[in-house]
């Protein structure tokens, strides 16, 4: 059984959508068998398309106008088609004159995966050797320091004095992940300050975020 899909990007590609069904029904596609979707190639949620793949069984064949009406790119393209493959369910292309039925449609579809699998390597390649000119010009990946050293400084001098992270957060203006990154990047710590003869607070505190009040002693 031939089951159709279609798929236009707005409601107002009417006339798309009507070569698109002028074609289907003219390659033998019953009307009853269309589906169709509204929506653009990047869009994951396409019921239309569910509704399609979940209608296929074992011996069909689904039919498309063109292959970008399918795929939202070339790999989603190969999955898809591979995974009908695997439910004994062919594939065709007017357009592109597809047929993975036939011996000449397999072997389009088998130098398709290879082109996708070249596209992947490169890509890969090119991020490899930029990660790598990178690296030798002394820049390193992962988010920016948001804390520049000046408020830096400013936030280690008011732990050691005993601020809690809480307490500075809200001097300052930033936020406790924020904190803890940046001093995980010096490597500062409560007990490596208390180590080195700092005046800051328990990390009991500290972790607890609570402001602790000075107790002047007795007279």
């Amino acid at each position: 059984m031939l089951i159709g899909y279609m798929r236009v990007s707005t409601d107002n590609d009417r006339q798309v959508l009507d070569l698109q069904r002028d074609a289907l029904l003219g390659a033998g596609v019953d009307e009853r068998h269309l589906f169709e979707d509204r929506a653009g190639g990047s869009r994951r949620d396409r019921p239309g398309l569910a509704a399609a793949l979940a209608y296929l069984k074992s011996g069909d064949c689904l039919v498309v106008w063109k292959l970008d009406r399918l795929g939202r790119s070339l790999p989603h393209l190969l999955e898809t088609v591979n995974s009908l493959r695997a439910r004994g369910v062919g594939f065709r292309s007017l357009t592109e004159q597809m047929d993975t039925t036939t011996p000449q449609g397999e072997f389009l579809f088998h130098v398709f995966g290879a082109l996708a699998q070249f596209e992947r390597s490169l890509i890969q390649e090119r991020v490899q050797a930029g990660l790598a000119a990178a690296r030798r010009r002394g820049r390193r990946g992962g988010r920016p320091v948001v804390i520049d050293a000046e408020k830096l400084a400013a936030v280690i001098a008011a732990l050691d004095a005993g601020a809690t992270k809480a307490s500075v957060c809200r001097t300052f203006g930033i936020s406790r992940s924020t904190l803890v990154d940046s001093l995980a990047r010096i490597g500062w710590s409560p007990a490596l300050n208390r180590q080195e003869g700092g005046t800051s607070g328990s990390s009991t505190d500290i972790d607890r975020g609570t402001d602790r009040t000075a107790v002047r002693p007795a007279d």
